[in-house]
């Protein structure tokens, strides 16, 4: 898909007050994925509630849209400047039919990050897909049926499940299963790291 002047709020934490943007866009080859300042972007598939889309990398919620002919981007009941991309503010005037922009409205920047970020969030899904490839029934089994994939993802989650538990015999139980884990994958020689 052709890059696009689009509108793009930030809802996490403001509602209708974030920071927003009026930006170039660029998309995936599948369309699914909008880039715009140094993010990446996926829909929320209609499971949002005032956001329709979700920062890959922090989870953040925005608002992404067409820019609207009369300049009512921003919600009703939101506040604050957009933001303008300095290199798309002729284009932006012409969907406008205008000749300048609100200075109550509007205001041009051109600090955005115009580099796309793929090969980035490429290593960042393909993380997300292996791990939903392992499910809970890892940690139950015998460690020498697992693969060297499947060990390194079971120590790393007990690592963090043996930090993060509130009592000791919760503490102790994970620490056995954890080291029966790291023995198989000393006998394999894996980097246990």
């Amino acid at each position: 898909m052709k890059p696009q002047i689009k509108y793009i709020e930030l809802k996490t934490g403001f509602n209708d007050n974030g920071s927003a943007w009026i930006g170039l866009v660029s998309f995936s080859k599948s369309g699914r994925t909008i880039y715009f300042n140094g993010k990446a972007f996926q829909s929320l598939a209609g499971t949002g509630i005032y956001a329709n889309y979700f920062d890959i990398e922090t989870g953040e919620e925005y608002w992404i849209s067409g820019v609207k002919k009369d300049m009512t981007d921003r919600h009703w009941a939101g506040g604050g400047k957009i933001f303008v991309e300095k290199r798309i503010v002729e284009d932006y005037l012409k969907i406008l039919n205008r000749e300048i922009l609100s200075s109550t409205l509007h205001e041009i920047i051109d600090n955005i990050i115009i580099d796309i970020p793929k090969q980035r969030i490429n290593q960042l899904e393909n993380e997300i897909i292996i791990e939903k490839q392992f499910n809970d029934d890892l940690f139950f089994r015998n460690p020498t049926e697992l693969t060297d994939a499947e060990i390194k993802f079971v120590i790393d989650n007990l690592i963090v499940d043996e930090e993060n538990s509130r009592y000791n015999k919760g503490r102790r139980a994970t620490r056995k299963s954890r080291i029966l884990f790291e023995e198989e994958a000393e006998k394999r020689g894996l980097n246990k790291n």
